[in-house]
């Protein structure tokens, strides 16, 4: 009989992390596809995928979009767009030598960071790039001062990093990243580098500190959190180390409702929901409805900023745009 006086369970209930999902460069770089395909007709060609996501990137194929690895891909004389992650000054050369016409989507945030490595490049500092091997933005950056720059992939790589003159070291980031783990690798490279020059302002940007802001409130009180996203995404990966590292029982990344497990249920209570800064809202909705159908059906927003950032299209398209005039009013 003891067993009947225990407590009753708990309510389950969902926690739903705001900010999430879209950030101004990835709805901006979107739209570019969109009108893109509107205007000219398709196909209209993306060099890489336009954001880090399955879903949109599917959809954006299924309406004309064909995405290429790299620009020698593209017919002469065609329509290119340039990811969200930015390219190298290299691929821009490449494709006026092919005739392309471009149109580039990078966001505005990682423009920023471009014209900081190049600024300090040409006062001739070392630049420590904090930032993932491989990754695009990575890739884009490196290219504006490649014999300046020196990448450092997160804390532990600080020990390796040689530079010609330890006067003149400067760091900048990739604008995804884990804040508290940039931090820590900053700190570290000061107490190398005592001299070591900041940019002029924060280059993680707005939306990933939101987002990650966003998953700490909810993580301690989840016994689960669900990170829509794609594993490719950057700012995605992130939420769940942020959420394990924030208190959360167990943390997984899913692209779609359909990927979710029911073992992952097993004893829990809450169940915190979030997504990355490339993830439609509608995939979040289908998160929320799968977990409904479980008896998870009281959602609480948790809120921990506002966000009204926009970014105008790029002035390629914003001319093209203009230029049409009735047609662009017609499809808007």
């Amino acid at each position: 009989m003891g067993a009947m006086n225990a407590s009753a369970p708990e309510a389950r209930r969902v926690l739903l992390a705001a900010p999430r999902g879209y950030c101004a460069g990835v709805d901006r770089a979107v739209v570019t596809v969109e009108k893109a395909l509107e205007l000219y007709g398709a196909p209209v060609y993306v060099r890489k995928e336009i954001v880090h996501n399955k879903h949109v990137v599917q959809t954006l194929q299924s309406r004309g979009a064909i995405f290429v690895e790299e620009t020698d891909e593209v017919p002469e004389g065609a329509t290119v767009v340039f990811s969200a992650h930015g390219v190298a000054p290299i691929v821009h050369e490449e494709a006026s030598a092919r005739g392309l016409k471009t149109i580039d989507a990078t966001c505005p945030l990682v423009t920023k960071v471009h014209k900081e490595a190049v600024r300090f490049a040409e006062q001739d500092y070392d630049i420590l790039l904090i930032g993932h091997e491989g990754h695009e933005e990575v890739v884009g950056t490196t290219g504006e001062a490649p014999e300046h720059i020196i990448l450092v992939d997160g804390p532990d790589a600080v020990a390796g990093v040689e530079v010609r003159d330890p006067a003149k070291v400067a760091w900048l980031s990739q604008t995804t990243l884990s804040v508290d783990e940039t931090t820590e690798t900053v700190d570290r490279l000061r107490a190398r580098f005592p001299l070591l020059l900041d940019p002029p302002s924060d280059d993680i940007c707005y939306a990933t500190q939101n987002r990650q802001t966003a998953v700490k409130r909810i993580a301690a009180d989840s016994d689960l959190v669900i990170v829509v996203g794609s594993k490719n995404s950057s700012n995605s990966v992130r939420l769940v180390e942020v959420a394990l590292e924030s208190g959360a029982g167990a943390a997984h990344l899913v692209d779609f409702a359909s990927e979710i497990s029911e073992e992952w249920l097993a004893g829990v209570t809450t169940v915190g929901v979030t997504s990355g800064a490339s993830v439609p809202e509608d995939l979040v909705d289908g998160v929320l409805a799968w977990l409904a159908e479980r008896g998870y059906g009281t959602v609480e927003l948790v809120r921990s900023a506002e966000e009204k950032l926009l970014f105008a299209l790029p002035p390629e398209l914003r001319k093209d745009m203009r230029d049409a005039g009735e047609i662009v009013h017609n499809a808007g």
